[in-house]
């Protein structure tokens, strides 16, 4: 007779088997990571816009973050660097808040690192390959390694105020990077095909270069402003800083003008609705960011105003180059490109 233990046993359903990795997939994995996650993953476009948005939001964060090392004195809550201390790597209870404040901005460059790394994996995933994406992640992981260093040797040389200028600097074009990454995300790769005129575009790029030179005397404002990033004495820029924000005050009503004469000349040339909704939102920023502006000078600059000028310095800038984006449209299909897997089968055969 048949043991009833062995019928059981033989009519208990198996459960399913674990896929073996094999040792090609472990070498694969080890040598060419994004690869081999690009061969076992398709992310939706969604996905990959998110990745990408998930990178600009990180980067504006670390902007007010900085800022706010700035303007509670903790620039130097960690006297040194890579490490926090001598003797530690991270703030200790014995360097109070501004230790605290000055190793929490610290690492959250990993949080930023994370969302860039995401935003990469995201863009060589996506199907079909589209190489043009993956570089624009490529090149902000290393503008936050450039800008690490960067700050390593702000702390390093004590807030010299031309480091921390170069500093910020490298966040806007971070910033730059990043708000490009994000709109190319949402169109395809064909070549691109002007929406309005060539008098229009230079209009734009007057409106960028006023821009970009309105955030470079702004930083000449806060290296010689009263703000010098900790309690300590810590060195200036020789220059009058009432005359310096004046002149950037200047710039920022050139920046209003070209930004209100290009809303009026898009409505005139009967653009299509992009171009003009993304000036006229760029014009309610810049008239907050002004009004701001105004009362904290007269205020004698007081902290949580100064936090929420730079903030609004970066989403004035990430406005100007989405007004720059929309004079332009790409063909919906992508026209992808094999990646390197493909491009190796299609050698062979």
């Amino acid at each position: 007779m048949t043991d009833p233990r062995e019928s059981v046993h033989k009519r208990r359903p198996t459960m399913g088997r674990v896929p073996n990795v094999t040792r090609a997939d472990a070498v694969a994995a080890v040598r060419n990571p994004l690869a081999f996650i690009a061969e076992r993953w398709t992310p939706a476009p969604r996905t990959v816009q998110r990745a990408a948005l998930s990178a600009l939001v990180m980067s504006v964060i670390i902007v007010v973050t900085g800022g706010a090392v700035r303007l509670t004195g903790s620039g130097l809550g960690c006297p040194t660097w890579p490490k926090c201390t001598d003797d530690s790597l991270t703030a200790t209870s014995a360097m109070g808040v501004h230790g605290a404040i000055e190793f929490g901005n610290r690492m959250l460059t990993y949080v930023l690192c994370a969302a860039v790394g995401w935003a990469i994996i995201a863009a060589r995933s996506q199907k079909p390959y589209r190489r043009s994406l993956t570089r624009l992640g490529w090149t902000q992981f290393w503008i936050v390694m450039s800008n690490a260093v960067l700050g390593g040797i702000v702390v390093l040389v004590g807030l010299n105020p031309y480091t921390v200028a170069a500093h910020f600097v490298a966040t806007s074009a971070l910033i730059a990077v990043a708000t490009v990454m994000w709109q190319r995300t949402r169109e395809g790769d064909a070549p691109p095909r002007p929406l309005v005129g060539k008098a229009v575009r230079q209009l734009v790029w007057f409106l960028v270069a006023a821009a970009v030179l309105l955030i470079l005397v702004g930083t000449v404002v806060t290296g010689a402003g009263p703000h010098a990033g900790d309690s300590r004495e810590v060195e200036r820029m020789p220059v009058d800083w009432e005359t310096v924000a004046k002149v950037h005050a200047v710039l920022a009503w050139i920046v209003v003008t070209l930004t209100f004469a290009l809303w009026f000349v898009l409505k005139a040339v009967d653009a299509p609705k992009g171009p003009p909704g993304r000036t006229r939102e760029l014009f309610l920023i810049l008239l907050a960011q002004g009004v701001i502006g105004y009362v904290q000078y007269f205020t004698d600059l007081p902290e949580p105003l100064v936090g929420l000028h730079m903030l609004g310095s970066a989403l004035m800038w990430i406005w100007v180059l989405r007004v720059a984006l929309s004079l332009r449209e790409r063909s919906e299909e992508v026209a992808g490109v094999p990646g390197p897997a493909a491009e190796a089968t299609l050698t062979k055969a």
